[in-house]
């Protein structure tokens, strides 16, 4: 997880402090909709466990900061 705050920190302009309460209202917003299992897997992938689940963690990460991209601007950070 401390990847994904950094590319959203860095993408973004705003603080990790931010970044982190950012990555983890979304987590927890798609985590109450997601089946229980898919659930499970999410935090796997951003703890970085399971084999090809592990693997797909950067560009999940890449796709999370982009479309978290948008926060910085209502959160006080850079804006484009």
């Amino acid at each position: 997880m401390d990847e994904l705050i950094q590319q959203v920190s860095q993408r973004t302009g705003i603080s990790e402090d931010k970044a982190r309460e950012a990555v983890q209202t979304v987590l927890g917003f798609l985590k109450e909709r997601l089946p229980s299992s898919l659930a499970g897997q999410v935090d796997s992938v951003l703890d970085g466990a399971g084999g090809t689940i592990a693997s797909a963690g950067g560009a999940i990460a890449d796709q999370a900061g982009d479309m978290l991209g948008g926060l910085g601007g209502m959160l006080g950070g850079k804006k484009d």
